[in-house]
């Protein structure tokens, strides 16, 4: 890919993803004083050049971001030349090649240096304070100040590792505890070596371990998107997601937690060129499309791991691709929960019904959801009817149904008309004294004819792959994160694309080039997704996190999983 070509495709791509206003580079020649300018702590590698990748603020101008990198106007005219025809953008953003830094920086962003006293005693220093955060264990807050798990639980008086959300803890030096390997007498997993490991003495650091089996200081991940906004929906899409992938690697910057990304633009198609470029990534995220991931399985099969981050039809791939992740949990798994559910719902005088279509075209989808109850082993009574007969359902639902017990209800269609109308059926049940539990695929939640006042009359039950709890702190603290970085509102794909970022860039920064083997033992529920991996018999891995919503009748949805 065309370095021009790339930068043009980031530049379009963002000014449809933030909706910025527009600040022409002349703003500099105005009276008033532009914003100041911090050296940004955000990297990218843009066919193989590493760039600083600077966010533009209101009042800041050429001058002043030149000035501040340390290079000229015409560096930032080459590597964005967007700038040059279109002027400088408030919220866009723009690459600085690092290569043309000098040492100069701006004095407002050195750090004062104090010269200590020569006949001052060093003296101990002060205590941090950190607040956990909900995705932090106590191993990785040890490793980002540099200090033994031990020295941590020693200076907390911490019986165990376990910690709470928002917890206080204070930081000590390690010159506090020279001694202390581990204050619980265990041996720090970075102190055992991998007896099967090959690596040079370059491999070692400071503590003599192999890095590559444990923590990593940087993370390289590939993206592959169709990144250029041409007004299409699939492309505003893309376009979110990779702007929740940017705020993850801003968020975790600030956590010490490196992360080199490269982007590559395969709007084209064109796979194959991407696929010489990325073989050294830790993580590879992308393509969408099922043909594109299945294209560049075969043009470079050596990937250490290729993430499907969207499509959950994509769950196929996982065969014989042992490389291959699918993260969306595919609809199987979805429909197999939910039956599962209304099992473990089940009280004795109960009733379970399974309503289908009658003469509907048979689909996989439907054919999965009736396997799906077939296979649990809850005894049913079947039910199907077509939208013709819907007028006369309500007596053979008084046949089929308990009068003193939960009725629990199955609906195995995708058919809007037909599910709509079964919900109309039930809500008729309801008033006439019968209790409807409603058990149905996530798809319901996206019909629009269907007045949600039914959903909760129907206590409706959902499993799904995605949801987002807006009452979250975290999903509150991501919100106004995103607002002020790019000044619109976040869709789902952008969800997407953070909890995709923070949770394989958490794996590969805390066990390395061994991430993978650690996989299925890293279950982690963020913003919009639960990641719960499994290993296939003969192939990749798939997610089988799902996440269940009730419609409760004083109109809450609650999340119960």
């Amino acid at each position: 890919m065309k370095r021009h070509d790339l930068i043009i495709s980031i530049a379009k791509a963002f000014a449809v993803a933030a909706l910025f206003m527009c600040i022409p580079a002349s703003m500099a020649a105005q009276e008033y004083e532009s914003t100041p300018v911090t050296i940004s702590k955000e990297k990218v590698k843009v066919d193989g050049q590493v760039c600083y990748s600077h966010i533009v603020l209101e009042k800041q101008t050429l001058y002043s971001i030149s000035k501040a990198y340390g290079v000229s106007v015409d560096d930032i005219y080459k590597y964005n030349p967007a700038v040059k025809e279109n002027g400088l953008k408030k919220n866009s953003i723009i690459l600085i090649p690092m290569e043309n830094i000098s040492e100069m920086k701006n004095a407002e962003i050195q750090p004062e240096t104090v010269e200590p006293k020569p006949e001052a005693k060093a003296a101990v220093k002060p205590r941090k304070t950190h607040t956990v955060k909900w995705f932090e264990d106590i191993e990785g807050i040890a490793a980002k100040y540099g200090i033994t798990v031990g020295a941590l639980m020693k200076a907390n008086n911490l019986t165990d590792r376990k910690l709470s959300k928002r917890q206080k803890l204070v930081i000590p030096s390690p010159e506090e505890y020279p001694e202390d390997a581990m204050a619980d007498g265990t041996v720090s997993e970075e102190s055992v070596t991998d007896s099967t490991a090959v690596a040079d003495s370059s491999a070692f650091d400071d503590r003599n371990f192999f890095p590559g089996l444990f923590s990593k200081k940087e993370v390289k991940m590939s993206l592959l998107m169709p990144l250029k906004a041409t007004g299409t929906t699939s492309n505003r899409q893309n376009m979110d997601f990779y702007s929740g992938v940017l705020l993850a690697i801003h968020d975790m910057s600030k956590e010490g937690i490196s992360t080199d990304i490269n982007v590559y633009d395969v709007a084209d198609g064109n796979i194959s060129s991407a696929a010489g470029h990325i073989t050294n990534s830790d993580i590879v995220i992308g393509p969408v499309s099922t043909a594109d991931l299945t294209a560049l399985y075969e043009a470079a099969p050596e990937i250490k791991a290729i993430v499907s981050p969207l499509d959950p039809k994509a769950g196929e791939l996982v065969k014989g691709r042992p490389a291959f992740i699918q993260a969306p949990t595919p609809h199987m798994i979805q429909y197999k929960d939910l039956v599962t559910w209304m099992k473990e719902d089940m009280k004795t005088g109960d009733r379970c019904l399974l309503i289908t279509e009658k003469g509907a075209r048979p689909t996989e989808a439907v054919a999965a959801m009736t396997a799906a109850a077939d296979s649990s082993g809850i005894e049913y009574k079947a039910l199907s009817y077509s939208i013709l007969e819907g007028r006369n359902v309500t007596e053979s639902l008084t046949y089929l149904m308990a009068e003193n017990a939960a009725n629990r209800v199955y609906i195995a269609s995708e058919s809007e008309a037909f599910v709509n109308d079964v919900v109309r059926n039930l809500n008729l049940m309801i008033h006439k004294k019968y209790d409807v539990v409603l058990y149905a695929p996530s798809k319901i939640r996206s019909f629009e004819t269907i007045e949600v006042e039914n959903f909760h009359n129907t206590s409706l039950h959902v499993s799904t792959g995605y949801y987002i709890d807006y009452e979250n702190p975290m999903v509150k603290e991501f919100l106004l994160n995103y607002r002020a970085l790019f000044n619109t509102e976040p869709t789902q794909f952008a969800y997407q694309g953070y909890d995709l970022a923070r949770y394989f860039i958490t794996l590969c920064s805390k066990y390395g080039n061994r991430w993978m083997d650690k996989l299925d033992e890293h279950t982690m529920s963020l913003l919009q997704n639960t990641f719960n991996f499994q290993k296939t018999e003969d192939g990749g891995y798939q997610n089988s996190g799902v996440r269940r919503i009730i419609y409760d009748d004083d109109w809450k949805v609650n999340r119960v999983r």
